[in-house]
């Protein structure tokens, strides 16, 4: 079988998270930093060049190896994606798996089935979650959960644990973001376990939880209408009241802050705990220079990507949808 080359992208969300595991509506946009690898049959599986056992894998890629068998390949891989960082690098991971071991046992390319797929694995890893960050990986562009959508705008239907989510693509207008990494690293269940039980002790928190849901379609109305003021305002409400449900933390409060003058909103993204905040912003340099003035890590993202892709080494053939051909395998800001 010829080998392949993946790459899937990270995402960050724009309103929504935490409220989505609960069946709430969330945006969520895939930027230009992608895990990439390349991978190939072989006798036995090896990484990078070396052996590799299920200790040296991720739970994520270990439920992925037993659905398709524990095919044995050989992989390299080129992830430019920060771990825990709430860009979504364990979901672009499964992503890239799901895709390249489907293409290796030559099933046809189906962005839905690698999008459920994948979503089963982060779930059997993290006990709990939402295809979020899955379908924004699978598709690329921008997506939305469980909001109004036209018919052809549908994508997939996934359920889960007696949630559904509906995921359908959105138009995004054109928007630069600067994303802020604090160098925390915070895995996402133990942050989701801690809202669920919150949520299910106290009325306070379930109603934050509603309100970050209803929030979203505020937020749909001021993309839409390219408010990017209206966005922006409702970003930084959205930091607060996650705050409120516990999942921010001082350095994530900070860099939220110190980015405040050259942004017109801007929140945590992803579980929280650590990781990465996102601006909304015309000013990316000084915004990212605020960042980095503050022991963050900044990075200036373009959405608008494409979704996971697959190809054929040795141009053989593409497994895949069509490619933007500006954007490098596995590159980032």
């Amino acid at each position: 079988m010829t080998p392949v080359s993946v790459s899937a992208p990270s995402k960050f969300v724009v309103l929504g998270e935490h409220a989505v595991v609960y069946g709430k509506p969330a945006i969520t946009l895939a930027t230009n930093m992608r895990f990439s690898m390349r991978m190939s049959r072989g006798n036995e599986l090896r990484v990078n060049g070396r052996p590799a056992g299920p200790a040296d894998i991720s739970p994520h890629v270990d439920y992925l190896f037993g659905i398709h068998g524990n095919m044995p390949v050989s992989i390299f891989v080129d992830g430019r994606i920060p771990s825990g960082s709430g860009l979504g690098s364990s979901a672009a991971l499964s992503v890239a798996y799901s895709a390249g071991l489907r293409a290796l046992e030559g099933e046809a390319f189906d962005r839905a089935a690698i999008a459920g797929e994948a979503f089963d694995a982060e779930y059997a890893a993290q006990g709990r979650g939402s295809p979020m960050d899955t379908s924004a990986s699978a598709n690329g562009g921008g997506i939305a959960l469980n909001v109004p959508y036209k018919p052809e705008d549908h994508l997939w239907t996934i359920e889960k644990g007696g949630r559904r989510w509906e995921v359908s693509k959105i138009d995004v207008p054109e928007m630069t973001f600067v994303i802020g990494n604090t160098g925390i690293r915070a895995a996402t269940g133990p942050l989701v376990d801690k809202v669920g039980r919150y949520r299910s002790s106290s009325a306070f928190a379930s109603d934050i939880v509603d309100e970050i849901g209803d929030i979203v379609f505020e937020g749909m109305r001021a993309m839409r209408q390219n408010d990017l003021v209206e966005l922006g305002e409702l970003m930084s409400y959205d930091h607060k009241l996650l705050s409120i449900l516990g999942v921010s933390c001082d350095e994530l409060n900070k860099l939220v802050s110190v980015v405040a003058p050259y942004s017109y909103g801007a929140k945590l993204t992803g579980s929280g705990g650590g990781g990465c905040m996102v601006a909304l912003t015309d000013k990316p340099e000084k915004a990212a220079e605020a960042i980095r003035g503050h022991g963050g890590t900044p990075y200036i993202v373009r959405t608008g990507v494409p979704g996971v892709t697959v190809r054929a080494r040795g141009g053989r053939g593409v497994r895949s949808g069509p490619r933007n051909p500006r954007q490098p395998w596995g590159t980032s800001p």
